[in-house]
């Protein structure tokens, strides 16, 4: 007896395994990351209902106004269901406004409103949320698109249900429109990055009469009053419910740029009921995570992977939008204008260059060159790159990725019409300290004249920024290449790209802080966080040399003694000096309950460490520890992270290294083989060509590589080329349960490093 399915199932003694999936979307869950605290993150995120990168998300709310964990997973109330433009608690929110369903009392007071709800009355999908308010009998259904969304709103009988409007607080304005059964006002809500004229706008459109209408302002509520603008506004609005089970349906959009754009995004849900526009959400969110097709691995290994997928596809955000005339157009949240053009923000390139933007690079090459344009209008707006946006120019982490971003995607073929402005944009900020600490390079001046930042010059992490801007250097120099720039701009920054020698302590073997004249801090601890470092220490620190690993093992006396230093971050204990923070911060707790040593992949410093065993002839060691990660820090559970999910960037590292691969080195054409997890992969491009992966015998105890060939061909390298992958080709992996040490091991089998090159 057959019968057709959406998925062929395989039982075995170990667990379900799927063969074939119908719908991506089935499997992912956007609870992943809720469970987290201040204390400790298991993913930081929170439920965002949302289109890929749309501009306006949707959440719902479980913390107070201003905090933002605005969703704990073990919460058990709901204040709200906010729009939000968030892109980590820790940089918090901006232009947020919440909608809240109440029946039998008026009550604005974010405390009183809140209702008890359960995850067992809870279905939170990319395209759909729904969720049932205990307090009052009300299920609340949202859809969204880029910019507005539906909400259906399913009451009991009554003649007092109300939906309230809170605008928050720190300026805000709300009127209401009886005869339009329409709301309309702003908020000024921010957590910085704005100009002194941000406003988010917004409109709410409701399919019925209201019944009556109350406004308050601060601390009062007042009925019949229609317009208010003060500190912290709102609105509720009555219904006369006449049937059990009848539905509200609220129409909500929002623009940075007026009202009137507010209507025009509105016009995003014409044409559609709330089934249809749920139905069209999931078409578009199954065309984009289809575009990588799994088969073979667990249910757990495939919604952990579609649901990192999903993470993946929503930052850098859409800060743009469309006209009367069908022009794009922007608020500018760099000096304030409404300018042509696109826009994104909403991401930290200290995280996210390191596999977020090479991975829409090879998959979404259409969504980055509109974000090289967005960059480059950053640019002429501000006069310099971001390096943390959300939603203008924020002073928070180091470096100077921005050069990282602009030269990957370059070098991966992302042809921007404004190259040259952004060759102009890195170089400025390369040899320039910003307007803000962390725009632009503090310690510029010094890193010029010595090639490092000094430690006792009062410029915090300055070893971690010294190792950064010597990478940055090296995509400069990497981008003026490809561009036929001078050889004199060539030179110059492939000279800087080798600063990190000078970091380079040879009695410990690691890197460590330099003073001014020369001399190396003391006294050194090397299990000491923060100080010369961010967010780690010098164990995770040490292995920043993505341009050069060859010249690293050099220093460290050769390949085998680099091996070993590797292997050492996971034998040592978890072991932490947190005398610069005075308290063990959250990425230090979490690498000391992970059980893997000094290896502390909830932070992005050390994310691409595991794959440096390539560079030093033993592969195998890099396939054993790449599955330890990925079975053991990654699940599909609200706890399913291992620290922060910054901005896509720990999901997109679990999406590469499932697949099989790791750009090690973003400005360069290569990626590092790792150990694949599923079965078969098929990466669909955007050029129509595909690529086929598929892993022969492969399960968690086959993590080897015994054999690799491409296009049928032996091949042994541990690294493939961007340039060959995207011409479509078939790889095929066989597996084993024992390591060959004999394969990726000689010269020509070692990856791109700048002083082999």
């Amino acid at each position: 007896m057959m019968s057709l399915i959406l998925c062929i199932t395989i039982f075995t003694s170990q667990a379900q395994i799927i063969e074939k999936i119908g719908k991506p979307i089935d499997y992912v869950s956007t609870l992943v990351g809720t469970q987290s605290t201040y204390l400790l993150s298991n993913g930081n995120t929170y439920p965002a209902i949302a289109m890929p990168w749309g501009m306006n998300f949707w959440s719902p709310q479980t913390g107070k106004m201003g905090d933002g964990w605005m969703y704990t997973y073990t919460a058990e109330k709901l204040r709200g269901f906010k729009q939000t433009h968030q892109p980590s608690p820790w940089m918090n929110d901006y232009g947020q406004f919440s909608i809240m369903p109440m029946v039998g009392k008026k009550e604005f007071d974010q405390d009183k409103r809140a209702s008890y709800f359960s995850h067992k009355a809870e279905v939170a999908k990319p395209h759909y949320y729904s969720v049932y308010l205990a307090d009052y009998d009300v299920t609340t259904e949202i859809t969204p698109t880029e910019r507005a969304a539906y909400f259906r709103l399913t009451f009991p009988k009554t003649n007092e249900a109300y939906v309230l409007l809170d605008a928050f607080d720190k300026g805000s304005y709300v009127e209401v429109i009886p005869s339009e059964q329409k709301i309309i006002g702003y908020t000024t809500k921010n957590s910085g990055g704005v100009p002194d004229n941000f406003k988010n706008y917004f409109v709410l459109k409701f399919d019925k009469p209201f019944a009556n209408v109350s406004t308050f302002a601060d601390s009062v509520l007042t009925a019949d009053r229609y317009v208010i603008k003060a500190d912290h506004v709102g609105a509720l609005v009555g219904f006369q419910i006449a049937n059990n089970k009848d539905q509200v349906l609220v129409k909500v959009a929002s623009s940075f740029i007026s009202p009137e754009q507010a209507e025009l995004n509105l016009k995003e849900l014409d044409g559609t009921n709330f089934d249809e526009r749920v139905a069209k959400g999931e078409e578009i969110w199954n065309t984009e995570l289809k575009k990588v097709e799994i088969e073979g691995g667990t249910v757990d290994q495939i919604r952990t992977f579609y649901s990192s997928l999903y993470r993946s596809l929503l930052f850098p955000r859409m800060f743009y939008e469309i006209d009367a005339n069908g022009q794009v157009m922007h608020y500018s949240p760099y000096n304030g204008k409404v300018l042509p053009g696109y826009m994104f923000t909403d991401t930290g390139f200290w995280d996210t260059f390191r596999s977020l933007f090479p991975f829409l690079n090879l998959m979404y090459p259409e969504v980055s060159v509109k974000m090289q344009e967005g960059l480059a209008n950053a640019y002429r707006e501000s006069g310099w790159l971001p390096e943390w946006a959300s939603p203008g120019l924020r002073n928070v982490m180091v470096g100077n990725n921005s050069a990282s971003v602009v030269a990957d995607a370059w070098i991966k073929g992302i042809r921007s019409k404004d190259i040259e402005t952004l060759y102009e944009a890195v170089k400025h900020g390369a040899n320039n300290a910003g307007p803000l600490t962390a725009v632009g390079r503090a310690g510029a001046s010094y890193y010029n004249e010595l090639g490092y930042v000094p430690y006792d010059v009062k410029i915090n992490e300055n070893a971690a920024r010294t190792l950064e801007y010597a990478y940055d250097d090296f995509a400069i120099y990497q981008l003026a290449k490809s561009l036929g720039k001078s050889e004199e701009d060539q030179t110059f920054y492939k000279n800087r790209s080798y600063n990190y020698q000078k970091l380079f302590d040879p009695s410990t073997g690691l890197m460590r802080g330099k003073n001014q004249d020369g001399k190396f801090q003391s006294p050194f601890n090397p299990f000491k966080w923060g100080d010369a470092f961010t967010e780690g220490n010098s164990w995770h620190y040490s292995w920043s040399v993505f341009q050069d690993i060859e010249g690293l093992a050099k220093l460290m006396g050769g390949h085998k003694a680099m091996e070993i230093k590797l292997d050492s971050v996971f034998s040592l204990p978890p072991i932490f000096d947190d005398s610069y923070y005075g308290f063990p911060i959250h990425e230090i707790r979490e690498m000391q309950i992970a059980n893997m040593g000094q290896y502390a992949h909830g932070n992005q410093p050390i994310q691409h460490m595991i794959y440096l065993y390539n560079y030093v002839g033993a592969p195998w060691k890099a396939q054993y520890w790449l599955r330890e990660t990925m079975n053991r820090m990654y699940s599909p559970n609200p706890d399913g992270y291992c620290g922060d999910e910054d901005n896509g960037q720990t999901s997109a590292w679990y999406v590469f290294s499932a697949i099989g691969f790791y750009p090690v080195t973003p400005a360069t054409d290569e990626y590092i083989v790792g150990s694949p997890l599923f079965k078969k992969a098929t990466l669909h491009l955007s050029n129509g060509k595909k690529v086929t992966i598929q892993s022969n015998n492969n399960s968690d105890e086959n993590r080897y590589i015994q054999a690799m060939k491409w296009n049928g061909k032996n091949y042994t390298k541990n690294f493939i080329n961007h340039s060959e992958l995207i011409k479509g080709t078939n790889i095929v992996f066989d597996m084993s349960n024992t390591p060959n040490k004999n394969r990726g091991v000689s010269k020509g089998d070692l990856p791109f490093s700048l002083s082999t090159q």
